[in-house]
């Protein structure tokens, strides 16, 4: 069983101060805190320890077998959002790096 964490996150970050495993994320370093509307918990690095349930102050985290009907889609989504950070950097995903030229090139002109 997981947690997991719907529409109604703020994002202050307490859960993430508490989390054991480090399973939540976008941590406030990360590049995607910015840009994310909400916090997401990694359903496989979950343990279950229910730290964050306690600390968020909207209540926006619930057990997956808990949560309400109309937020159970946020299951998917946050397996998701892990799914595809997993493909991101997933080796041969890295960004494309300018070709060198090769060394029977000529030099540029100047």
């Amino acid at each position: 069983m997981t947690y997991v964490i719907t529409d109604d996150c703020t994002k202050d970050g307490a859960c993430l101060n508490v989390c054991p495993v480090d399973c939540i994320h976008p941590r406030l370093d990360e590049g995607e805190f910015a840009t994310e509307s909400k916090l997401y918990i990694d359903p496989e690095s979950c343990i279950d320890c229910g730290a964050c349930v306690p600390v968020c102050p909207p209540v926006a985290i619930f057990q997956e077998d808990e949560l309400p009907e109309q937020k159970a889609h946020f299951k998917q989504v946050d397996a998701e959002w892990f799914q595809k950070q997993r493909a991101a950097s997933a080796p041969g995903n890295a960004p494309a790096q300018p070709a060198l030229p090769a060394a029977d090139s000529p030099a540029p002109a100047r």
